[in-house]
């Protein structure tokens, strides 16, 4: 039986944290920023966290 492949694309984006949590990049912050207040775009530069609904998927995508 092969050993399951990591998804790559998935690899890139999520990381896990020390506690099992997986962390990954907040949406709306690649353009279209003139809008946006400077709060809000310094609010999004920090990781965000998956949801726990997610959890499961995003787990079985970063198996190595």
């Amino acid at each position: 039986m092969p050993k399951i492949k990591t998804n790559r694309a998935a690899a890139k984006r999520f990381r896990t944290t020390g506690s099992g949590k997986i962390k990954r990049a907040k949406a709306y912050r690649k353009h279209l920023l003139g809008k946006k207040s400077a709060k809000r775009k310094r609010s999004l530069r920090k990781p965000g966290l998956v949801d726990k609904a997610d959890h499961a998927r995003i787990k079985r995508l970063l198996v190595s």
